[in-house]
């Protein structure tokens, strides 16, 4: 992954867990299934549960629990307090920010009551209209507690159930009023509901284990608690967990919209052992790999990758190429997130805090280094002079998706156009400024092709500019780009 704030963040991984036995305890099940995803966010973490079977000092059911708190989720969950959170269903999240900041109140799920209800809501993506429907729902007499999109979906839920208490029909309704690209996870009370955005942007799937049904961001969530794959949700598609079944509805406008899978969960955010609508992972960053060296074959002695996300390109470049693969650059795991440095020479410091060279392996090699993407180039440019210091004779530097010229709007918090290195430089101007022998992008159609979904049912809107959904022409007034 990159390192700093300088590289991609996607928002947020989602858990949701509901137990065919009114009496069987789901929070761990959430909770283990969260440190799957722990990848997808580090900001904050948070469970809500809703318990049935057990009663409080006052003789009433328990009801909606819910816990959040910032930092990873040993951080978040410390001491006893999963053990606070008994129910028989639940949901989880981890975020990252990418609209609104990085604070306890911005955390998830989200929970709102009515005299009828308790609503928690967990949500991974961006909501681009969330702005117009923020003022929308102020006006109406909402108070915010946090500055996210995730807010008011539990706010427009709470609106449409008062309206009338279908769930499906409450959620038909929001899907045509809200524009982007998300996945979301609810509780209605005792009931699990599940939504996919009808353009399947965000991944979402279901599993089974013995007496629960599971949903999750990715399918690693699964393996970690030996839950067996049932399907991806389809884009479009409710799901409704009752009378121990998986119950089904498509939402209308699904018919109308045409698939726009993120070609980055394949590049950089999904781990490599995830398996999402249908393609795994680990082998489409082989691809990847094997695509760079026939497009840009060099003579040199060692592949390395920057770890963690590039190690299965390195491996599939290496493979082709029949060059050794090699690590030069070592991780420091225990290092926190940090967070953006005021001066040069503290993001330099930053970088190095965070990855180390392997003089051993680079001093007078001829080395291919290989990374997912290059967004502003400044962690890259410092890496680069981590491997020239440590005595590297040549630097080849080959990237796992064409040049980033446009912001993502739908999750991905990378950078507004003017920050973006390829956007206002060549090809051969970036080479130059980041200080390699040579710079090689994969095309657009290798990179399609490695993924194995038609050019057609994939966003690349920050690659080519051709977004999926019309972007708001004030979204970024809209303090899009909040940390």
């Amino acid at each position: 992954m990159k390192y700093g704030d300088y590289g991609l963040k996607d928002k947020c991984g989602i858990v949701g867990v509901h137990s065919k036995d009114s009496s069987k305890d789901v929070s761990s099940f959430i909770y283990y299934g969260l440190h799957a995803l722990q990848h997808r966010g580090q900001e904050s973490a948070g469970i809500a549960t809703f318990n049935t079977y057990e009663k409080d000092v006052n003789g009433n059911h328990k009801g909606m629990n819910c816990h959040c708190g910032m930092g990873l989720l040993i951080d978040a969950f410390k001491g006893d307090i999963i053990n606070e959170l008994n129910g028989e269903i639940g949901i989880g999240h981890v975020r990252y920010s990418t609209t609104g900041q990085s604070k306890y109140e911005n955390s998830q799920p989200f929970v709102t009551n009515s005299d009828d209800f308790s609503i928690a809501v967990a949500h991974n993506g961006d909501i681009i209209n969330s702005g117009r429907l923020r003022r929308e729902l102020m006006a109406e007499g909402v108070e915010f507690i946090s500055d996210t999109d995730s807010e008011i979906l539990c706010y427009l839920i709470k609106k449409e159930l008062i309206k009338n208490s279908d769930m499906i029909e409450a959620l038909e309704n929001i899907s045509h009023i809200i524009k982007g690209a998300y996945s979301f996870v609810i509780l209605i009370n005792n009931e699990l509901f599940a939504i996919r955005d009808p353009a399947g942007m965000k991944p979402l799937a279901i599993a089974e284990k013995e007496d629960i049904f599971m949903i999750a961001s990715e399918t690693v969530a699964f393996d970690v608690i030996g839950a067996k794959f049932i399907r991806d949700l389809e884009p479009g598609e409710i799901i409704h967990f009752a009378d121990n079944k998986i119950n089904s509805h498509k939402i209308e406008i699904a018919d109308t919209t045409k698939n726009s899978h993120c070609m980055f969960e394949y590049v950089y955010f999904a781990r490599p052992d995830s398996i999402i609508d249908g393609k795994n992972v680990y082998q489409v960053r082989l691809n990847i790999g094997k695509a760079l060296y026939e497009e840009f074959p060099v003579d040199a002695d060692v592949i390395m990758p920057v770890p963690d996300s590039s190690i299965p390109a390195a491996i599939g470049y290496s493979r082709a190429s029949g060059i050794p693969y090699g690590e030069g650059l070592i991780k420091n795991r225990y290092v926190g997130r940090t967070f953006i440095m005021p001066t040069q020479e503290e993001r330099e410091l930053a970088v190095k805090l965070k990855i180390n060279p392997l003089v051993s392996e680079l001093e007078g090699k001829k080395i291919v280094i290989i990374d997912d993407s290059i967004v502003r180039g400044t962690t890259s440019k410092s890496l680069i002079q981590l491997l020239r210091t440590a005595g590297a004779k040549e630097v080849h530097l080959m990237i796992g998706c064409p040049p980033v010229i446009a912001p993502c709007y739908y999750g991905v918090a990378m950078a507004t156009k003017d920050e973006l290195i390829a956007a206002n430089n060549s090809v051969e101007d970036v080479k130059e400024e980041l200080g390699v022998d040579s710079l090689g992008y994969i095309s657009l159609d290798s990179l399609v092709n490695a993924i194995g979904f038609p050019f057609s049912e994939l966003c690349l809107g920050c690659v080519t500019e051709d977004y999926p959904t019309e972007i708001p022409s004030d979204l970024e007034v809209e303090s899009y780009y909040k940390f």
